[in-house]
């Protein structure tokens, strides 16, 4: 090594908060996908869906925030439901704010999709059992709030 090199160490990926996280996300998110998949629906879009059901008609910077998306990302994940018809966007008094809603469509929609995300649901929960579940849910959670704080 010539004296004007430098050294570093190689970063451990193994324990990498990104790529650790990343990896599980891509793998659980291939799960509920193919749980979701007779019902037309990504696990992205049960999401929405179950985000909209619960909250009902809702902005989409405030979905944006609740689902940690950009809102141009958000934007382009909402078109394929309101094609679908699974989604209406209505516009506020404030004619900038795009409130966004379920239709009947996308009402039935989500609640044919519910026993097949309960079914992958229960196994992740039953098979690392739940005192486990409880605690990655909670890292998740506390992971996510530290992202956000930047």
């Amino acid at each position: 090594m010539t004296p004007n090199q430098k050294t570093y160490d190689q970063p451990n990926v193994d324990i990498c908060t990104c790529a650790s996280l990343r990896r599980a996300t891509r793998l659980v998110t291939q799960e509920y996908d193919a749980a979701l998949r007779p019902a037309g629906l990504r696990a992205t879009q049960f999401t929405t869906l179950s985000v909209l059901a619960r909250r009902g008609q809702t902005r989409q910077s405030e979905l944006a925030s609740i689902l940690g998306m950009e809102g141009t990302t958000l934007t382009r994940n909402l078109q394929p439901l309101l094609k679908k018809g699974w989604i209406r966007v209505d516009r506020d008094h404030d004619q900038r704010v795009r409130l966004i809603s379920l239709t009947n469509a996308g009402r039935q929609v989500h609640v044919d999709a519910l026993p097949l995300w309960q079914q992958v649901q229960s196994r992740f929960v039953n098979e690392m059992g739940h005192g486990q579940w409880s605690t990655l849910i909670g890292g998740l959670a506390s992971t996510a709030a530290i992202a956000e704080e930047r």
